[in-house]
């Protein structure tokens, strides 16, 4: 029997058009998942069923996801991967700077959270990961609003699991350090014109093992804690950072 199979398990993946989410989508998709792809543009290339949602409008999530149970009978994982970033201290954070922030990374997370509970705890079993950051416990300079999210996704993600571990619920988050993504290309190449390798490489070495994650190098840890291999894991935040939390103290 192939390990950490997720053969016929039906999976929703927000933010699964580009990024982490995307690559979660792929990997999840050939290890035999039914996926459900959430998302508010739909990708050339998509690993899965397509459904347009703005996670922060409850109603609509919610609809989306009453329709993958009715077509499925059922949701096994949820992985929520939308989010945004904004790059600014305190100082520079205007009050609809965080209402952007909290609609998207705190409200989108708790929207399909609320809206996927019921079924699974009808279910009695689930699997919901949430992508935080390691913004989330070091607080990274200039990301004030985006640090404030993710340290409410892990601490949602913690509530989540003690509320519902005896349901057979299973909830977890990770905390990416810096990952390779076009959201890193596309903010290199307009705040930096003209030093995009530079900067690219600076960024990189702010992580001790001297390099940014590949979107896969997430989505295949993502994948190991929605796999029925890691039954016993619940109700924790886990870092992949290349030692940022640890080696940079």
């Amino acid at each position: 029997m192939a390990i950490f199979s997720l053969k016929d398990k039906v999976v929703a993946i927000t933010g699964a058009g580009s990024g982490i989410g995307k690559a979660i989508a792929s990997i999840f998709a050939k290890q035999g998942a039914v996926v459900n792809v959430l998302d508010l543009k739909e990708p050339a290339d998509v690993d899965g069923k397509f459904y347009q949602l703005n996670v922060s409008v409850q109603p609509e999530v919610d609809k989306v996801i009453a329709e993958i149970v009715r077509v499925h009978g059922r949701i096994d994982i949820l992985v929520n991967s939308a989010g945004i970033a904004q790059i600014a201290n305190l100082e520079n954070t205007s009050d609809s700077d965080i209402d952007k922030i909290y609609q998207v990374n705190i409200k989108g997370t708790y929207n399909t959270m609320h809206a996927v509970v019921p079924f699974m705890k009808k279910q009695k079993k689930g699997v919901i990961l949430n992508l935080a950051s390691v913004a989330g416990t070091l607080g990274i300079s200039d990301r004030f609003a985006y640090s404030m999210s993710k340290g409410a996704v892990i601490s949602m993600t913690l509530s989540v699991a003690k509320d519902f571990v005896k349901d057979g619920i299973r909830c977890n988050s990770i905390s990416p350090g810096r990952v390779h993504t076009p959201f890193v290309d596309n903010f290199i190449k307009t705040n930096y014109p003209g030093k995009e390798a530079e900067m690219f490489e600076k960024l990189s070495k702010t992580q001790p093992i001297g390099r940014m994650a590949t979107p896969d190098e997430i989505a295949w840890f993502a994948l190991y804690l929605c796999s029925d291999e890691a039954s016993f894991v619940t109700g924790t935040d886990y870092p992949i950072d290349g030692g940022s939390i640890k080696l940079n103290m």
